[in-house]
C-alpha cells in the first residue's frame, strides 16, 4: 500500500485523540501536580542528605520533570488496537486486507504521538510557574536529546509491539503488561535517574540495558551527565537496541500471523 495510507492512518489517529478536549486538561493537569510532588520531594531529600551522584538539585528537579513530560510521549500505547484484534478475532480479517498491521499500528501511533507531543508545549510553560527547568547544557546536548528521544519512541514502540503480538498466544497479557511497565520504569530512569542506584557491577547493568535509552540517556545528555564522545557512544548504542528489538518484533509478528493462517482465523 502507498505511504500516502499510512499518513492518512496517522492523520486519523491525531483527529481521534483532538476528540477528547477534557482528557487533555486532566493529562496536563497530573502532569503539573506530579511536577509539584516531585520538585517538593527532592527539595527535602537534597535539604537532608546534599547533592547525589554529581547532579545538582535544579539538575535535579530538571530531570524529574523531563521524565515526566516525556511520558506523554511514551506512554501513547498504540499497540493496544492488536491486543483487542486478535482478542476479539477481527486480526483475521485485517490480516486479508493489503496493509502492513504493524506499519498501521505504527502510523497510528505516529499520530496520537503527535497529539500528545502538542500537549508537551502548555505543559512545559505551565511547569516553568511552578519549578525552575534548565536549559541545556549546549546545543550538542539539545540535539542529542532531541534524536534520543526519537530512538527512545522508536524502542518503545516495538516494546510495545512484542508485548502485543504474544497475545497470539495468550490472548490476554495485561498482568505481564503492567509487571513490564514496572520493570521498563525502573530501569530505564523514569523514576530516578540510574545514576543513583549503587555504584558497581548493578549500575552497569542498568545503564547497558536497552531500557536506559527512554529516559535516562537523553535527560542525562541535556543536563550534561552524559557529554563529548559519550553521546555518540549511547546514541549508537540505542541504534543497536532500537535494531535488535525491530527485528525480534518483526520476526514474532511473522510467526504469529503466519499461526493465524495455519488455523484458519
Amino acid at each position: 500500500m502507498a505511504a500516502g495510507a499510512y499518513v492518512e492512518f496517522a492523520r486519523r489517529a491525531f483527529n481521534r485523540e483532538s476528540v477528547y478536549r477534557v482528557q487533555v486538561f486532566t493529562s496536563i493537569g497530573s502532569i503539573l501536580l506530579r511536577v509539584f510532588l516531585m520538585a517538593t520531594l527532592w527539595t527535602a531529600l537534597y535539604r537532608t542528605n546534599g547533592q547525589q551522584a554529581g547532579i545538582t538539585l535544579p539538575g535535579m528537579i530538571t530531570y524529574v520533570t523531563l521524565a515526566l513530560v516525556i511520558g506523554l510521549i511514551y506512554n501513547v500505547d498504540g499497540a493496544y488496537v492488536i491486543r483487542e484484534k486478535i482478542r476479539e478475532g477481527s486480526i483475521a480479517i485485517d490480516l486479508m486486507r493489503p496493509i502492513s498491521v504493524p506499519l498501521y499500528v505504527f502510523a497510528d501511533t505516529i499520530g496520537q504521538t503527535l497529539f500528545s507531543m502538542v500537549q508537551i508545549i502548555p505543559a512545559l510553560l505551565l511547569s516553568l510557574l511552578i519549578v525552575h527547568i534548565q536549559p541545556p547544557v549546549n546545543l550538542v546536548a539539545a540535539g542529542a536529546f532531541v534524536v534520543s528521544i526519537g530512538l527512545g519512541f522508536l524502542l518503545n514502540y516495538f516494546i510495545d509491539l512484542i508485548m502485543a503480538t504474544i497475545t497470539f498466544w495468550t490472548m490476554e497479557i495485561f498482568g505481564v503488561q503492567i509487571m513490564v511497565q514496572f520493570i521498563v520504569s525502573l530501569l530505564s530512569g523514569a523514576l530516578v535517574p540510574l545514576a543513583l542506584f549503587p555504584q558497581g557491577p548493578l549500575q552497569r547493568i542498568v545503564l547497558a540495558l536497552p531500557f536506559a535509552g527512554l529516559y535516562n540517556d537523553p535527560i542525562s545528555m541535556y543536563i550534561g551527565l552524559i557529554s563529548g564522545s559519550a553521546i555518540a557512544t549511547h546514541l549508537v548504542t540505542q541504534v543497536v537496541w532500537v535494531a535488535v528489538f525491530g527485528v525480534f518484533a518483526t520476526v514474532l509478528w511473522r510467526i504469529g500471523e503466519r499461526r493465524v493462517v495455519v488455523q484458519g482465523g
